[in-house]
C-alpha cells in the first residue's frame, strides 16, 4: 500500500498552523464558531457597515460565525452567554447555506442552494419587499484544483450575489463578497465597479497570507441602465 507522503505532510502542516493560529484561539475564547468572524469584523471596523436596526442577508453562512458577529452587533453579547448574543435583537438577519446550520438566536436560516430559483424565491419572500441594508457573502465553490474551472464556479457565485444586491439593496446599501485573486479577478472587480459607486478591495489580517482569498466591498448602488 502506497502512502501519499506529500499529502500527509501538507495536512500535518495545515493542522499545526490551524492549532497555533491566534484567530482560531481567539474564536474559541470569544465563542465564535470559526475564525472567519474576524474577517467580517475587520471589514466592518474599516468601513463602518453594520448598525443596529438593519436588514442583513448572510450568504454562505455555515458554520455561522458571520451571523454570530452580526447578531452581536445588533445586541451586544453578555458575559457567560457562551458566544451567543443576548438581549433584544435590533435588526433582522436572514442567512442561507447549502449546509446545515446550528441555530443562532434571532437569525432566520434557509438551507438550500443559492443558485436554485426556488430557494432564491424563498429568500426573497422573507424580505417582504423591504430593502436590504447589507449583503455579506462568504460563498465559495468546492474547489477541484483545476484553476479555470474553479475560477468559473467562483465567478458564477459572485455574479449571482451582485445580481441579488442590485435587485434588493437600498440605494446606499453595501455588498461584501469573497473572491479569489487569479483568473477572473479583474473581471469581477470590473463588475463591482460597474455596479457600485465605490469599491474597496480588502484582505483582512484574519485571512491567511498564503490564501488567494480577498474581499470586494461595493458601497452604494449605481443606477441600473
Amino acid at each position: 500500500m502506497k502512502i501519499n507522503t506529500k499529502s500527509r505532510k501538507v495536512n500535518k502542516a495545515w493542522l499545526n498552523d490551524h492549532v497555533n493560529d491566534p484567530y482560531v484561539k481567539l474564536a474559541a475564547k470569544e465563542g465564535y464558531r470559526a475564525r472567519a468572524a474576524y474577517k467580517l469584523k475587520e471589514i466592518d471596523e474599516a468601513l463602518n457597515l453594520v448598525h443596529p436596526g438593519q436588514l442583513v442577508v448572510d450568504l454562505g453562512c455555515a458554520p455561522g460565525a458571520w451571523s454570530q458577529y452580526l447578531r452581536r452587533r445588533f445586541a451586544p453579547r453578555q458575559a457567560g452567554s457562551g458566544g451567543a448574543a443576548t438581549g433584544d435583537l435590533h435588526g433582522r438577519i436572514v442567512a442561507l447555506d447549502l449546509l446545515a446550520f446550528e441555530p443562532v438566536d434571532g437569525v432566520h436560516f434557509i438551507q438550500g442552494d443559492f443558485r436554485d430559483a426556488a430557494v432564491l424565491a424563498q429568500l426573497e419572500a422573507l424580505l417582504e419587499g423591504q430593502g436590504v441594508d447589507l449583503v455579506v457573502s462568504d460563498m465559495a465553490p468546492n474547489l477541484s484544483g483545476i484553476a479555470l474551472a474553479d475560477a468559473a464556479r467562483m465567478a458564477d457565485l459572485v455574479e449571482l450575489a451582485v445580481d441579488f444586491a442590485q435587485r434588493h439593496l437600498k440605494p446606499d446599501g453595501a455588498l461584501v463578497c469573497k473572491v479569489f485573486h487569479g483568473s477572473g479577478y479583474s473581471q469581477l472587480a470590473k463588475l463591482f465597479k460597474d455596479s457600485f459607486r465605490s469599491v474597496r478591495p480588502i484582505k483582512p489580517k484574519a485571512s491567511r497570507d498564503r490564501s488567494s482569498e480577498t474581499f470586494l466591498v461595493g458601497l452604494g448602488l449605481k443606477p441600473q441602465r
